[in-house]
């Protein structure tokens, strides 16, 4: 009988104690798969501007159906066309909301306030988002001292209010365009109202403009300096006192157009289209092609209310119109 060395017999027990762990390696369970979270991280964005610091704060988005009547002057067709160029949604038409907080140093500014708390529980949060994000950024809405307005449709004033309708900056005094006041507040104007749409606007303004809101409530002229630093300018067309305004600091300027263009995709590549929403189209359009006129000239910094978040960008001539260039994120302020 041939005698084992000491070798085999480390080699052999070495392989024993391998194959006696293979089962218990087979009957081990399968690690499951990691929980999806089904949530976006908080939404706010800063930069500088000069001396002064300027967060973007996402307040969520609308879905709105693409029909015939979403152009008034251009096809439904065209429109998709438009859209699927760009890899984007043919059917449905997403439209961002960017409030944007100014902090000069001495102020603490909003400039429009998004869809409000309400729209935020009836949409299942899909907007009505400021005050969550504001918090998120790590802005108390106490702080803040001034809250500009550019014109008074709905996305841009009801997050003036909170849910129970109470004040949403309880703090805050409310700077809106005298225009755009006059005429909302006009009770002449509202029997005039050419659709419901209009009328719903209205109905809704004088919900909002009221109580609380109207006691903080200063009425600024186009041209004048708000507070230092933010500058009213006159860009009617998609509400009749509509406006726009510059925030500067030293030679560092931006400029907050509101919904002067929408959506750049569709109405700054194409500034004769007539949205749906605008109330004199045609002014808007003048209004529209000479704004970007500018900003293409001035190469200013532009802030859409309604571009793809953070919304800030420059604006290009091109031989059809124009079109936007999104300004490259920066992980530094």
């Amino acid at each position: 009988m041939k005698e084992l060395t000491r070798r085999q017999m480390l080699v052999g027990t070495a392989a024993a104690a391998v194959a006696a762990t293979v089962p218990l390696i087979a009957a081990a369970p399968a690690r499951a798969a990691a929980p999806q979270f089904g949530k976006q991280a908080p939404g706010f964005y800063r930069y500088k501007l000069g001396s002064f610091e300027i967060t973007v704060v996402t307040d969520g988005k609308s879905r709105v159906p693409i029909t015939d009547a979403f152009v008034t002057n251009a096809s439904k067709d065209e429109v998709k066309a438009a859209l699927a160029a760009l890899f984007m949604d043919t059917e449905i038409f997403y439209g961002p909301y960017n409030p944007i907080v100014v902090n000069t140093g001495t102020n603490l500014a909003v400039i429009d306030t998004g869809n409000g708390e309400a729209a935020y529980q009836s949409t299942k949060g899909l907007n009505g988002q400021l005050l969550i994000n504001l918090a998120a950024a790590g802005i108390d809405a106490a702080a803040i001292d001034s809250v500009v307005i550019s014109h008074f449709h709905g996305d841009h004033i009801n997050g003036l209010l909170k849910a129970d309708n109470t004040l949403a900056f309880p703090n805050a005094k409310i700077y809106v365009p005298a225009p755009e006041y006059r005429y909302w507040m006009s009770d002449d104007e509202m029997k005039r109202a050419a659709s419901p749409r209009i009328d719903l606007l209205f109905k809704n303004v004088r919900r909002v403009m009221s109580g609380e809101v109207l006691k903080r409530l200063s009425q600024y002229e186009w041209g004048a300096e708000i507070i230092p630093g933010i500058t009213a300018v006159a860009t009617p067309g998609q509400s009749p006192g509509h406006t726009s305004h510059i925030v500067a600091s030293g030679n560092s300027k931006v400029f907050v157009h509101a919904d002067v263009t929408h959506a750049p995709y569709l109405f700054v590549r194409n500034p004769g289209w007539h949205p749906f929403y605008d109330h004199d189209p045609v002014k808007s359009e003048e209004t529209r092609r000479k704004v970007l006129d500018m900003l293409a000239s001035s190469r200013m910094l532009v802030q859409g209310y309604h571009f793809p978040f953070p919304g800030v960008a420059h604006i290009e001539k091109t031989t059809t119109g124009y079109r936007e260039i999104p300004v490259q994120w920066d992980p530094l302020i």
